[in-house]
């Protein structure tokens, strides 16, 4: 997927941190996702054809929320997301003239209530003086028409062909429309009693399920997605999970785990090649690269080209621009990369697994087994998990020890300064703990050795390994509240002297 931003600066301090619990992070996450919206969408269809040979086809949709009625979405532009899509060739004309619309199951059953009470309305301003030439035009004619006579509106487009026959269909009661195709919509005077047929007739372009059929939109093709129960493949593909949810199915929920399970039950398989090339990085001697064409080449490069059974994957001929040009951040094409990497990682782990000993033709079962360990486990970018579980618990993953910074002598420090000043040897994230004290936390050992070393005599910041018990506030409360208790018993008894008996 391709958005039009991805971390919402507002409210501040919203970037992905290595603090973060994965609820902390779906709630960020979840600001971002409401903000921003999905312009591009690639979708891969790879078919084992035969044996080891596997046909791709691969699509780009422009998606671009529906407008229809009362719907009308607001969303937010990332100036920085919008330059980085518009170096790659992103179209944003097809974006926002021709994006095909999508509406969440909660948007729907508004507008199907809407619809369903013919309280028909227009959100857009160009629908609004589009509509409002078109009524000019049939009021004008229809004074002076007869029975059966008709005229054609022309230059309608999308849902304008709707619109304008839902709007003249409410407004006059002796006239019928009816769509010629290639943006023209013919108008007819008719009677009440022959209109009344009309309304009932099994083949009007206007029936509700039809008009909300082309209002889901694209949403037609996810439910199809969901009932298909296929794996689901993506790469760093937390954020395109969250949007699939927002945009297609329904809200995000407020519970991180309410979100999980939906999505369990929507798509059980979720297969991150973020999460198993991170693995297949440590067990093969590849160089290290980030971005996923970098991984595809690496994986084309290093895999044996005198393999007999290595998958063998061919674009389809309708896709063939794919395997003549690299289109990197088109939607289309990255999904084309993302099923690629799955079947060669698959591929190397099950020669590993079998010592090189690998079958003829293995079965994409095979890759799937190989690949158990990493099913449903979603990548976590700089965060206290290294992946989430969408069928199970997260599992907690190991980082550098703590660092806590004692400030002296150096009064209005923030968390910005503190990030600022440490920055020219890693990258740290930063949280205040007290007034004085900020924690800092690297996913690298020899970032933390250096900054212990290169500080051990700084005038003001004083670095060392934080302790729970020795750097805590509410540790550090509970003992000075528990040593006043304790000084007061011990005046008390001294000054009451000792227990007396009574006889």
């Amino acid at each position: 997927m391709e958005f039009t931003g991805l971390h919402s600066s507002c409210p501040e301090n919203n970037e992905p941190s290595l603090f973060d619990s994965p609820v902390e992070r779906y709630l960020k996450a979840r600001q971002s996702v409401q903000r921003f919206t999905v312009t591009q969408l690639g979708l891969a269809i790879f078919s084992n054809e035969n044996s080891k040979k596997y046909v791709v086809h691969s699509y780009n949709f422009y998606l671009f929320p529906a407008t229809l009625g009362v719907t009308d979405v607001e969303f937010t532009l990332s100036a920085s997301s919008i330059q980085f899509l518009s170096h790659y060739g992103f179209d944003y004309n097809k974006f926002l003239k021709d994006g095909i619309p999508y509406m969440n199951e909660e948007q729907e059953k508004i507008f199907s209530q809407h619809l369903s009470a013919g309280s028909w309305k227009v959100s857009s301003d160009l629908d609004r003086d589009v509509l409002k030439k078109a009524i000019d035009e049939v009021t004008c004619w229809i004074a002076a028409a007869e029975e059966d006579d008709t005229m054609v509106l022309q230059d309608l487009s999308g849902y304008q062909m709707f619109e304008v026959q839902l709007v003249l269909r409410q407004a006059l009661q002796n006239v019928w429309t009816q769509p010629l195709g290639d943006k023209k919509v013919m108008v007819k005077k008719v009677s009440l009693q022959h209109r009344r047929l009309l309304e009932n007739s099994p083949y009007d372009c206007c029936q509700k399920e039809l008009i909300l059929l082309s209002a889901r939109g694209f949403t037609n093709l996810f439910q199809t997605l969901v009932k298909a129960k296929k794996p689901l493949v993506g790469h760093n593909m937390l954020m395109d999970l969250m949007h699939l949810h927002d945009k297609f199915y329904k809200p995000l929920p407020e519970s991180y785990e309410e979100f999980k399970k939906n999505i369990h039950n929507l798509f059980p398989v979720l297969i991150d090649t973020k999460t198993v090339t991170k693995s297949v990085w440590k067990k093969c001697p590849f160089p290290r690269v980030s971005n996923l064409l970098e991984v595809y080449e690496v994986l084309c490069s290093n895999l044996n080209p005198t393999d007999p059974a290595s998958p063998v994957i061919t674009l389809a001929s309708d896709c063939s621009r794919y395997a003549e040009k690299k289109s990197p951040h088109e939607a289309g094409y990255d999904a084309f990369l993302c099923g690629s990497v799955l079947l060669k990682s698959a591929h190397l782990l099950l020669c590993r697994s079998t010592d090189d000993a690998v079958e003829a033709d293995p079965s994409f079962s095979q890759y799937l087994t190989v690949l158990a360990d990493y099913l449903n486990k979603v990548n976590f970018i700089r965060g206290s998990v290294s992946s989430i579980n969408f069928s199970g618990e997260d599992a907690s993953c190991q980082h550098p020890p703590l660092l806590v910074v004692h400030v002296q002598g150096w009064p209005g420090l923030n968390e910005r300064h503190i990030y600022q000043e440490f920055n020219a040897f890693c990258r740290f994230d930063v949280r205040r703990l007290s007034k004085n004290q900020f924690l800092l936390l690297s996913n690298k050992f020899k970032d933390i050795r250096h900054v212990l070393r290169d500080y051990k005599d700084h005038p003001h910041l004083r670095v060392s390994v934080y302790h729970h018990w020795k750097h805590s506030p509410s540790v550090n409360c509970l003992l000075q509240v528990s040593g006043i208790v304790a000084l007061w018993s011990l005046l008390a008894f001294v000054l009451g002297g000792g227990p007396c008996s009574s006889f």
